[in-house]
């Protein structure tokens, strides 16, 4: 499928904000500066703006247009719809660590679909209320090849277009299916410790899977939410 202009131009806005080129609570280019230099209209020019505001990567400032966000936002794991924008019921979080390649739960290897003993590369963040305080815990688990083919996911710094494209511009594969399994138990001493909570403390678990258009899996979260702040809501038809 033919990329449009305006993507194109949001793509390399988030290529030139990951690479570090223009840093937390910079400016970047206007639409005006941004429609000359792409030989395009101002309004998809500033189209190509909104995508990037829309998924969290840059707010609007008055009287200075728009700029790189300081802090990053995700959507717990299970809330990630067909559609839907990073800051769609997304949160600010705190990476916890550095990312590392290690053995995962079977739980998760079997998710992923490697082996058990199989080295995954591990990243680990907890979301927080608007208060700072913590509402999940949530360990991103990457698939060798993916790990491999990505090696940006290794480094502690964020990534500023999202793992989702970037891993995508990596391996040319991005996500085409989600299976979300929900379940209950008790917090785990580390789990615990993250999330503020004393022991035991019930939690709900979303351990959330993204497959590819051929069904291989390319990430699976599992998110740690404690049962007083877990809550889940779905509308349909009758």
């Amino acid at each position: 499928m033919a990329v449009l202009k305006y993507e194109e131009i949001a793509e390399s806005l988030r290529a030139r904000i990951a690479a570090g080129e223009f840093a937390p609570g910079t400016t970047i280019p206007s639409g005006r500066d941004l429609a000359e230099q792409w030989s395009v209209s101002r309004a998809t020019a500033i189209k190509a703006v909104d995508v990037l505001r829309s998924d969290g990567v840059v707010v609007a400032k008055q009287g200075t247009g728009f700029v790189v966000t300081e802090t990053p936002v995700a959507r717990p794991a299970g809330a990630r719809r067909a559609g839907s924008a990073r800051v769609t019921g997304g949160m600010p979080f705190a990476r916890i660590g550095a990312p590392d390649w290690a053995e995962p739960s079977a739980r998760v290897a079997n998710a992923l679909g490697i082996d058990s003993g199989v080295a995954a590369l591990r990243r680990i963040r907890v979301l927080q209320l608007p208060d700072g305080s913590p509402h999940s815990y949530v360990e991103a688990w990457f698939p060798p090849e993916i790990g491999e083919a990505a090696p940006r996911l290794a480094d502690t710094a964020p990534l500023a277009e999202g793992t989702t494209r970037y891993v995508r511009r990596q391996t040319g594969r991005s996500p085409a299916e989600g299976v979300d399994v929900t379940t209950v138990r008790l917090a785990s001493e580390e789990e615990a410790a993250q999330l503020a909570v004393p022991m035991p403390t019930a939690v709900a678990v979303v351990l959330h899977t993204a497959h590819d258009q051929e069904g291989r899996p390319l990430v699976c979260e599992e998110g740690v939410t404690p049962s007083a702040l877990f809550e889940q809501v779905e509308t349909y038809e009758m």
